[in-house]
């Protein structure tokens, strides 16, 4: 293990090689199996049982860790100050670029987290569901925007992660849909005091907007960045844009469905590739490239979703 060092010769991560980290795990048994794997895997994801039990038990235990011990720490202080302990979820904020596989590292974390004896109940939600509208952005003139930080009703999101934070119950988050790719008016999932909350999502790790005093960060215990090199983005990216072109795009209640009445398939994928260079590529180098080092631990990884490297932030 070693110090990941910056152009300055100082980093504030511990840099911990593949190898090493996979060490960390060996003294606990892999609580998943085949069959349960494939239900996490995303599309171009080639997650397997060695990937889950080198790189993501070892994680899984040691947010285990943390979680249990931001509780005790949480019970202790509210006793020293002569207050009634409330019970306060641990919130994981898990940010990195589009087609880096955010969600299959969220969905894999829940599962492995409330295996854990001290976190079992734990909830997942993805700030898709605050984007605005499709006729609201259309409305502002940003929908080619869409995935950018003024995308988002940040103000909306951020209370919903202040309401989670406080203790309350039944707080609702707003439902998107990949499928119509908008929100599903009038839809909502609810969610009731986990012990545990991953939000996912493309810009968690964003500083204060414009007018705000506090980032959604503020109100994390824990912050996850997937990271990988830009070339590798793009190729997953163009890669799951060509499977989606297969499955999805078919069903005609898809957003992307006249992509398939309109373009031959080499068409289409030109198209691919501009909504990488225009909108994805700019978004990933101007607004989510720049929040990795507000991160907690720094996922690296390298050809088919390798994780060949961790940086932790030194305690």
């Amino acid at each position: 293990m070693s110090a990941a060092r910056g152009l300055d010769g100082l980093s504030p991560y511990l840099s911990i090689e593949r190898a090493d980290w996979a060490e960390l795990g060996q003294s606990s048994s892999l609580p998943l199996t085949e069959a349960e794997l494939d239900g996490f895997r995303g599309l171009g994801d080639l997650l397997d049982l060695k990937e889950v039990s080198e790189v993501y038990l070892p994680l899984s235990q040691l947010l285990s860790i943390y979680a249990t011990e931001t509780q005790d720490l949480h019970r202790s202080s509210s006793e020293f100050f002569g207050e009634r302990a409330a019970r306060t979820p641990f919130i994981i904020g898990i940010a990195g670029s589009v087609a880096v596989g955010k969600s299959t590292v969220a969905r894999l974390l829940k599962e492995l987290l409330q295996r854990w004896d001290k976190t079992p109940r734990v909830e997942l939600v993805t700030t898709d569901g605050f984007l605005y509208p499709n006729a609201e952005l259309e409305r502002r003139g940003i929908m080619h925007r869409k995935g950018f930080p003024e995308s988002y009703d940040r103000k909306r999101l951020l209370q919903f992660v202040s309401e989670i934070k406080s203790g309350k119950s039944n707080v609702q988050a707003p439902v998107y849909s990949h499928l119509s790719y908008d929100i599903v008016p009038d839809k909502f999932d609810t969610v009731t005091a986990p012990d545990v909350l991953i939000l996912e999502g493309l810009n968690v790790l964003q500083p204060p907007s414009a007018g705000q005093e506090l980032a959604l960060s503020d109100f994390f215990d824990f912050t996850i960045y997937i990271d990988a090199d830009t070339k590798n983005i793009e190729k997953w990216y163009l890669s799951r844009f060509e499977q989606l072109w297969d499955s999805a795009f078919t069903n005609p209640a898809s957003y992307f469905h006249k992509l398939t009445t309109e373009l031959t398939q080499e068409q289409a994928m030109q198209r691919a590739i501009g909504f990488w260079k225009d909108i994805n590529l700019p978004n990933l180098r101007e607004n989510i490239e720049p929040t990795r080092s507000r991160a907690t631990l720094v996922m690296q990884k390298g050809d088919q979703h390798r994780v060949d490297r961790v940086l932790l932030r030194k305690v």
